[in-house]
């Protein structure tokens, strides 16, 4: 397994793609080809981290990240505590800072959280010395799941510089969308959210976004189609009519598809909600990449927590 030396991430965590250099995401990107091999080899195991402690703190339910995560610790040695948010002594009024102190004097090298309140992992981060990495903060970011993004779009059509995204859905609610759009543009990919106006407001022009709200527009010169769920949970109102009308204004079906080039890959963060934003023949078709993500994302956090892990060791070294 080739792997680039990780002493050049100066970071202690992974917070989210805003703090991130152009140079931090390719040394990540790049890691994680190698770790690619691993995941799918025979024998899935190296001793990277070897003696580490791995905590997946999960303040919101999620089955594809943490199981992901897990793996990843898992891959590369590492000992993983799954911390049960629901029968811990949080839901009795302890602080959060106070029950992370007490899984780090478990022996956590590495906290992996996922919190619905914003800024919530930049908080813990400041105030313990474990790893932390941002598995999802309210509306903020996903910096994982935009990195095993990038990681498989670059795997299907190289580089991404000159590369348009499409992403089409509930960007007003999506973290996801937040940091796709963050790390496509620092990789020299140009980004067009599509939605209703109620969805996709104006404000996100901010992050130097092109905007448009019909689906064939936003599809038009698309080397990826990436589709958001629609987050009625998030929702504290309605934001359009019904799903049956969204379904028919901005779901991907066989027939609206034929308006990208017919190389655009299709691509989707999990869980789908077939027959609302995309059809169950477009999943089926080879340009459907979304069991791709799942496998490219225990890849991805392995090199998360390598790169982490050499950051970790260049400080340790007395180097700032």
């Amino acid at each position: 397994m080739k792997t680039a030396p990780p002493a050049t991430f100066h970071h202690r965590h992974l917070l989210g793609i805003e703090d991130l250099t152009r140079e931090d995401l390719l040394l990540i990107l790049d890691n994680a080809v190698g770790f690619k091999d691993v995941v799918t080899r025979t024998i899935k195991k190296v001793p990277t981290l070897r003696g580490k402690t791995v905590v997946n703190l999960f303040f919101e339910n999620s089955t594809r990240t943490r199981t992901s995560f897990e793996l990843a610790a898992r891959r590369l040695s590492a000992d993983v505590i799954n911390f049960d948010v629901a029968t811990s002594s949080v839901n009795k009024g302890e602080a959060l800072l106070d029950t992370v102190e007490t899984i780090e004097a478990l022996g956590a090298d590495y906290v992996v959280m996922r919190h619905g309140s914003s800024g919530a992992p930049h908080f813990l981060g400041r105030a313990v010395k474990a790893s932390v990495v941002n598995a999802g903060d309210g509306a903020h970011e996903h910096p994982t799941q935009a990195l095993l993004d990038a990681f498989t779009a670059r795997e299907a059509l190289g580089a991404l510089k000159g590369k348009r995204i499409a992403i089409v859905g509930d960007i007003l609610h999506s973290r996801v969308a937040r940091s796709n759009i963050l790390i496509f543009n620092k990789l020299g990919a140009s980004v067009v959210l599509v939605g209703p106006p109620t969805l996709v407001p104006d404000r996100f022009r901010e992050l130097g976004v092109e905007i448009v709200h019909t689906l064939r527009e936003g599809l038009e010169d698309a080397d990826i189609v990436y589709l958001l769920r629609i987050q009625l949970e998030r929702q504290r109102r309605n934001l359009f009519p019904s799903l049956e009308e969204y379904r028919m204004l901005y779901g991907l079906g066989a027939a609206e598809l034929r308006h990208a080039p017919p190389e655009a890959i299709v691509m989707h963060p999990g869980p789908v909600n077939q027959g609302v934003e995309v059809s169950r023949d477009v999943l089926r078709m080879p340009q459907a990449l979304v069991n791709t993500q799942v496998t490219n994302g225990v890849a991805v956090r392995m090199a998360v927590f390598y790169v982490l892990q050499g950051a970790k060791g260049h400080e340790q070294n007395g180097n700032p």
